[in-house]
Formats: C-alpha cells, sequence, structure tokens
C-alpha cells in the first residue's frame, strides 16, 4: 500500500487511521482527497472529503463525519467491486467515478487510482465522440479534435449536473487551464489506449474518428443511450436513492456546514466567470483552413477579415430568403463576389408542415445546425470528387453562418420555362441538352452514396460556358440506402410546375425524357426511375404541379426502358 506523506502529514495520518478503522479487517485498496472543485490547499479548506475504497466492504456504501484538527471530514466509504461497476459501466450515475475526474490526490493507492482514471477517461472521451456525433452526423467524417476538448467536455458537462459546484467553476476551470498538461495527462494515456484499439486514430497531432466508431456512432440506438446518459436527474436519483445516509448528515449538520460554506457558495456580483468552450478545440476544414466550432465570425466580421478593404469598398446586398437569410457580398475594388447564408431554425415558422407535407415520401431536417453541417460536409465532399459546386470559404457554426464564393450563372428553370414559351416554330434543343446533363450529374452524385433531397431545377446553375453548378444541400446525405427516387421525383414534378395545362402534352414528355435519359446513361437505376412515378412522391407534388402534367412525367418514368 502505496503512502503519500505531504506537508499535512499529521492530518492525513489521523485521516488513515480514521479510514483503517472504519475498514475494520478488511483491506484498503485507495485512499484520496476528493471534490477539490476550487483547487485549494488542504490547510484552507474548513470541509475535507475523502473518498475510501475497501475491498470488501459491507455495507457496500456508507458515509462518515468526523472533526480532526478542527477540521470536518467527510469520509464516502464504497466497495471496491461497486467502484469499478461505477467506474465501467457508471453503475451509480458516477456518483463516486466522477470524482476522479475532478482534481483530487491520492493519500494510498495512488497507482490503482490512476489505473482506473484512465479507464474512466478512456470510456468517457468515447461518449464524447458518440455525442458529437450525434450533434454533428454530417460533420463527423471531416472533424478534427484536440485532445484538449475531451478534458474541458467532460468537465463541463459535469459542472452541468452538479450545481453545488458551479459557483467554483471560474477558480476551477483556471487551475486546469494553469495545470493544462498535468490535467490531459491521463487523457492522453487513453486516447493512446483507443489508438491502439483503432477507434481513433491521429492525424497531425488532431484526433480523428475511426470508420468502426463512426459507424457505431451513427447508430440511432446509441444516441438514446447517451441521451440516457446524460440526463442530470440520473445522478441525482442515484445520490439520494443511494446514499440515505448521506441525507442524514447533511440535515444534522446543516447549520455548521452552510455556515462553513457560505463564502464560498455566494458569488459575488463583480466576481468574473471564467469558462473554456470545449468546442473551441473542435476543427473542420475549408479552403481556408481549419475551423473551429466555436468561431463566432459575423458578416461584417468576415468582409473585413477576408477583403482587409475600407467598408465603404464593401456592399452587402441581401438576396431575399424564406427559410434561411442570404447575402450577397461584393467587394466592388477587387471584383470578387461572395454569398453568405444565414441558417433559419424552420421549427417555429409556418413552414414547419413541409415535415407533414412529406411525410411518408421523405424526412426533412430541421434545426438550423443540422442543415449547416449538411450544406457544408456535402459540398466539400463534393467539392473533393471533382463536381462543379460552390467552394467554401468560412463557416461558423456559433452564428449559423456559410460564405461561400458566388457563382454566375441562370438557374436550370429557366431552361425549362423557355420550352414551356416555344412556339411549334422555336427550336429548344440546347435546353433539353442542358436537362440531360443534369440527369448525368444526379446519376454521379448518387453512385457516391448521396441524395441531395433538395434536387430541384432551381438548384442547377448554368454557367456561360455551358458548365453546370449544383447548389444548395442542407436537405443531403450520404446514405448507400438513401432515396435515389425522391431526388428524380423532386426534379421531374418541380420541373413540371412550369409547364400550363395549354401546353402541348409533349413538353412534359420531352422535358423528362432528356433528363432520365441523361440519368440513365450515366448510371442512374431505371428502379430508382420507375419509382419516381409510384403515387408515394407524386401526391406530394400536387399542391404546385397541375395534376395531368404529373400524370404524363409519372406514366413516362413507369414506362421507362434500358437504353439500347
Amino acid at each position: 500500500m502505496k503512502q503519500i506523506i505531504n506537508q499535512n502529514g499529521e492530518l492525513n495520518t489521523q485521516i488513515l487511521d480514521f479510514c483503517r478503522h472504519i475498514a475494520g479487517t478488511s483491506n484498503i485498496t485507495a485512499l484520496a482527497h476528493v471534490d477539490n472543485y476550487s483547487m485549494k490547499s488542504i490547510d484552507d479548506k474548513t470541509i475535507i472529503d475523502i473518498m475510501l475504497v475497501i475491498q470488501p466492504f459491507q455495507p457496500r456504501i456508507m458515509s462518515y463525519i468526523k472533526t480532526l484538527n478542527e477540521k470536518t471530514i467527510f469520509v464516502f466509504a464504497i466497495d471496491q467491486w461497486v467502484f469499478e461497476r461505477d467506474i465501467e459501466i457508471g453503475l451509480l450515475g458516477e456518483a463516486f467515478a466522477s470524482k476522479l475526474i475532478f482534481p483530487h490526490s491520492s493519500l494510498c493507492g495512488e497507482d490503482y487510482l490512476h489505473k482506473k482514471e484512465v479507464s474512466l477517461k478512456k470510456r468517457l472521451v468515447l461518449e464524447s465522440l458518440e455525442n458529437l456525433a450525434s450533434s454533428f452526423p454530417e460533420l463527423t467524417h471531416r472533424i478534427q479534435i484536440k485532445p484538449e476538448y475531451f478534458l474541458y467536455e467532460v468537465l463541463s458537462s459535469r459542472i452541468r449536473v452538479f450545481p453545488l459546484i458551479a459557483y467554483d467553476v471560474s477558480s476551477l476551470m483556471k487551475g486546469v487551464a494553469l495545470n493544462e498538461a498535468e490535467f490531459l495527462r491521463p487523457y492522453n494515456e487513453a486516447l493512446r489506449q483507443l489508438e491502439s484499439e483503432e477507434k481513433i486514430f491521429f492525424l497531425n497531432d488532431y484526433v480523428k474518428i475511426s470508420e468502426k466508431v463512426l459507424k457505431q456512432c451513427l447508430d440511432p440506438r446509441v444516441k438514446i443511450v447517451n441521451l440516457s446518459r446524460n440526463v442530470p436527474r440520473r445522478l441525482f436519483q442515484s445520490i439520494f436513492g443511494t446514499f440515505p445516509q448521506l441525507i442524514s448528515i447533511f440535515s444534522q449538520n446543516t447549520e455548521a456546514f452552510l455556515k462553513a460554506q457560505k463564502n464560498n457558495w455566494v458569488r459575488q456580483a463583480d466576481q468574473p466567470y471564467f469558462f473554456i468552450d470545449p468546442q473551441k478545440y473542435v476543427f473542420f476544414q475549408t479552403s481556408t483552413g481549419l475551423l473551429s466550432l466555436a468561431d463566432k465570425i459575423d458578416i461584417k466580421g468576415f468582409v473585413q477579415k477576408m477583403f482587409l478593404t475600407p467598408s465603404e469598398d464593401i456592399e452587402v446586398e441581401p438576396l431575399g430568403g424564406i427559410l434561411n437569410d442570404v447575402y450577397l457580398i461584393n467587394a466592388r475594388g477587387k471584383g470578387t463576389k461572395i454569398l453568405a447564408k444565414r441558417f433559419k431554425d424552420w421549427s417555429g415558422f409556418k413552414w414547419f408542415p413541409l415535415t407533414v407535407w412529406s411525410l411518408g415520401a421523405r424526412p426533412f431536417a430541421i434545426t438550423a445546425q443540422a442543415r449547416l453541417a449538411k450544406e457544408y460536409s456535402i459540398s466539400e465532399f463534393l467539392y473533393s470528387e471533382g463536381f462543379h459546386v460552390p467552394k467554401i470559404l468560412h463557416v461558423s457554426n456559433a452564428e449559423r453562418l456559410i460564405f461561400m464564393e458566388y457563382i454566375e450563372g441562370e438557374n436550370l428553370s429557366q431552361s425549362i420555362k423557355h420550352i414551356a414559351a416555344a412556339t411549334e416554330e422555336e427550336t429548344f434543343e440546347k435546353e433539353l441538352v442542358n436537362l440531360g446533363k443534369a440527369g448525368e450529374i444526379l446519376a454521379k452524385v448518387h453512385s457516391h452514396d448521396i441524395v441531395l433531397g433538395d434536387s430541384k431545377p432551381e438548384n442547377m446553375l448554368v454557367k456561360p460556358d455551358g458548365t453546370i453548378f449544383m447548389i444548395d444541400f442542407e436537405q443531403a446525405s450520404q446514405d448507400e440506402d438513401g432515396d435515389r427516387a425522391w431526388d428524380v421525383a423532386v426534379f421531374l414534378y418541380y420541373a413540371g410546375h412550369y409547364l400550363q395545362p395549354l401546353n402541348r402534352n409533349n413538353k412534359a414528355e420531352l422535358i423528362a425524357k432528356a433528363f432520365i435519359n441523361g440519368y440513365l446513361k450515366a448510371g442512374g437505376k431505371i428502379e430508382d426511375v420507375k419509382k419516381a412515378g409510384l403515387p408515394k412522391y407524386t401526391r406530394v407534388f400536387g399542391i404546385f404541379t397541375m395534376w395531368n402534367i404529373i400524370s404524363i412525367i409519372a406514366n413516362v418514368c413507369k414506362k421507362t426502358e434500358p437504353l439500347k
């Protein structure tokens, strides 16, 4: 049994004697000063919390109080088996395991406690990765994480469920920041163990999640389990349900306890609040470099950072937008145009019934954060694969802003309008060629297991040189089982919106066949085209496309034959 003697040797000896009395004939596995949230020395503390791990111990859990050298000593005694289950699976809601998260010092069993601390932090690192994947599923493949993230994320998440220590969070965080390297050591050990198990890997000192863990993280069941872990009530039910002795101690010593803690519990009005946002250590790549999830740059700040020109040379023009705010940033002196898109939450909007409208066909991403993550991650993926998409210049997750290059061009709906307006003497071969190109592009996107979700003609821009750019990926996702038929249906039935009942029926057929031929030519699956003609999809678009037009397009889809 390794014993650490420091400047409080006499007090520690008395504490050890008292703990030996509690343990009786059982073995003391470990003994430590815990709950040192304020980072105060033992000499400055009136109340000292001690954790005592005993093997074996009956009853399994017990609390004791004693006065030693004019200091109140609280001893939390626990059986070693119970303590280890709390470390491994959170048996007691981490009521004891969490004591190794915060500053602590061992009196004996230092090696044992260190081993259990690393084991606990290894589990918590995995849970943090799972929570990140649940919060940013589309970004998970691309995020790069500094080890500091796990340190501050674990601390801040526990502070949120320990309201009694919130008053000391500033001094705690300052102490951790000053001794960051020391506090990171067990996390780095845990990360190296996870690396050896191929659950993570390092890229230039950044942590990346392995494919094996990614699949596990994106399992909906994992998200449910994590939500249940993060509910603060679980912790308090554990404390108040399992430790009735603790309640008794506080109830019988309320006056003395409150008096002893009064100066600490009351935060002075002018006391600065020190907090470190864990997300500042989570990064994702853009064309301008790595960006932090905690980045809070606004449109004005981005303009100043990007152009370094006088504000009078910068024009910010709102382009409207119902579900999002869109702005065109024009640096007149540099001839540069940038598009800024601010994502709004839809849940409070009258457009929320979109999810009901498409019920049974396809779900919509609603939250601003989810849609921004989709826009960024899918755009970056498509750009890396050589597709023509706007380059992402900057992302501010905190401000729900994304900045991208502005594409000069005419959206593909203009080609369809031209076909709709053409007289019998006019030709529209060029427009049909563009529709065929659009079908080819969509098939190639689908070959990468990407479904766009919002594949309407307005989201394809034709540049003057004929190049077609795709835009707007906030409903897109990467899923090998994604609904490709939905993308085909969205393009065709939205295209039909521009055709009037008096238009010749063959125009609807020509548009549908041109797109479908391009789709099949580039490897699109014929079964996805046929599925697009089913009532599951046609009923969704009947509110803005004439039913006779929908019927014509649906029949073309259902009767499509393989290309010869």
